[in-house]
């Protein structure tokens, strides 16, 4: 499917730049489709990214190559797996910003290139002739950004807000307007620890969220599973996470709390405690234990990440508005997504990591300008190693070689392309890190996803997603499962070897 130089409708290099699509990518992190109504509605609503798909598309089967935001973020620029970017852990990676990347070739096909908000990826940005970016994670309150010269600035505000008047006044006095752009707005928001915007502080207080079927996964038959740290119970913190702050609590996390909130200022910190304050105070009076408190922390979880939505989905709306204001919803594609999904109490988890479904899959939607045909659901399996190619494409610029993923344009254009890819490639390489998930690599195709966990640990997973859509029961090994496990380890091995991964002679 790939081609040296495929053209937009044919005909680009006659048209102008002027002419030409521009692209709105906005990117969140750890924002999972089941906290997505276009896609879940169990749980809450979020109208303005549901509108993303209203005039375009929704990939149903959209994943990640490694769940991990820089990596994914890598992944995302390079339009290549972690082992061939070289940013394969956010531990030890810095990202080589001298390679070739999206942006750059976006920058040689004439577009115009900005980055503002998450950047998370060590070394400063390359290719983008304007960025404006967090350090590391970035905080909620009143959030300091490192600008082009280098220097940080703290700004007033709640960082969703922030980002989004940044993005809208660059495109509306920061560029030449008689080029094409591409834009990347990428926010903090859902990542933990999930701190609200004060006026919605209250939100969700009144809702009681339904617990996951497989909450209290007790990991049979899955060894990696159970050796994790990042179960609600045992491993999410009452102070950090919760926000059950009492005078006298002097852990590490319960210090990373007061100074993420310790950046109000006085009015605004008052606000802030008159809903957590009197809550401690209740919390600490009579704690509940055992299940009762897993299930508390499972509330306030959910209620503090819907919180945090809520901003994000008004935000989304503000792009919608001012692209639709100024006339130029017709001539931009305008991408939603997330560096990856969440858990959101399913197998008793939060954070992501896995190559299991609710971590790998990632909510894609997408705007379609004028002259892309395709609406409705899509449910070609594709993944983020996709976007770099599919925006090179729109662009009519030539997609190297070397670029791993395949463009979405001819998905798009409403075709159904007969020889699209019928499995995807994962590979996750940090550990021993933050919450203790095994190093492994995998293969998932439109039924079954195989799964080898290795380097201190040597365990293989077989699941059949039709049967047992939420990866409960791990049939590797099992009689009957001989021919497609067979099946499922040459096409690992392929998969391996088209891409180059030195790891492949652990197969």
């Amino acid at each position: 499917m790939k081609k040296p130089l495929l053209l937009l409708c044919g005909a680009l290099p006659a048209i102008s730049m002027a002419q030409r699509y521009n692209i709105v990518y906005i990117m969140t992190d750890d924002h999972t489709a089941q906290m997505l109504s276009a896609y879940d509605k169990t749980h809450i609503s979020t109208p303005n990214l549901d509108r993303v798909a209203e005039d375009g598309v929704k990939f149903t089967r959209s994943f990640v190559a490694n769940s991990l935001s820089g990596p994914s973020r890598a992944c995302m620029l390079t339009g290549k797996h972690s082992h061939k970017n070289g940013f394969t852990n956010n531990e030890h990676g810095i990202f080589d910003g001298t390679q070739q990347t999206m942006p750059k070739l976006m920058q040689q096909a004439g577009y115009q290139t900005a980055i503002i908000g998450k950047w998370h990826l060590v070394s400063l940005p390359t290719g983008f002739d304007y960025w404006n970016i967090l350090p590391g994670q970035g905080d909620y309150y009143n959030p300091s950004f490192i600008t082009m010269q280098n220097d940080t600035v703290r700004e007033r505000g709640y960082l969703t807000n922030i980002i989004t008047d940044k993005s809208i006044e660059w495109m509306e006095h920061g560029r030449d307007k008689s080029k094409p752009f591409i834009l990347f707005i990428h926010h903090k928001a859902c990542h933990r620890d999930w701190l609200p915007e004060l006026k919605y502080l209250n939100e969700y207080e009144d809702k009681t969220f339904a617990l996951p079927e497989n909450f209290y996964d007790d990991y049979a038959g899955r060894e990696a599973a159970g050796q994790t740290e990042m179960e609600i119970g045992k491993d999410m913190d009452i102070v950090y996470d919760t926000k059950m702050w009492q005078p006298g609590v002097n852990t590490r996390l319960s210090k990373a709390y007061e100074n993420l909130v310790g950046r109000l200022n006085s009015h605004d910190r008052a606000v802030y405690e008159s809903l957590y304050a009197p809550m401690s105070r209740d919390f600490y009076r009579n704690p509940p234990t055992g299940r009762a408190l897993t299930e508390y922390k499972y509330q306030r979880y959910m209620r503090d990440y819907a919180k945090v939505v809520k901003s994000l989905d008004d935000n989304v709306g503000r792009v919608l508005d001012y692209l639709k204001a100024q006339g130029m919803l017709d001539s931009t594609l305008v991408v939603y997504t997330s560096d990856q999904g969440f858990y959101m109490g399913e197998h008793g988890w939060f954070d992501k990591r896995f190559m299991y479904e609710e971590s790998m899959a990632t909510p894609l939607l997408m705007h379609l300008p004028a002259g892309l045909k395709a609406r409705g659901d899509i449910s070609e399996m594709v993944q983020n190693i996709d976007y770099a190619p599919t925006f090179l494409d729109i662009a009519g610029a030539p997609i190297p070689a070397d670029i791993q993923g395949e463009s979405l344009l001819p998905l798009l254009r409403g075709e159904k392309p007969r020889k699209w890819r019928k499995s995807l490639y994962y590979h996750y390489y940090e550990y021993p890190a933050e919450h203790s998930v095994k190093r492994h690599y995998g293969v998932r195709t439109e039924r079954y996803k195989l799964i080898h966990f290795y380097n201190d640990i040597d365990t293989w997973e077989l699941y059949d997603l039709q049967a047992d859509p939420h990866e409960m029961h791990n049939i590797y090994g099992q009689p009957g499962t001989e021919k497609v496990t067979k099946e499922l380890r040459r096409e690992l091995l392929r998969l391996q070897k088209q891409y180059d991964d030195p790891i492949q002679q652990l197969n």
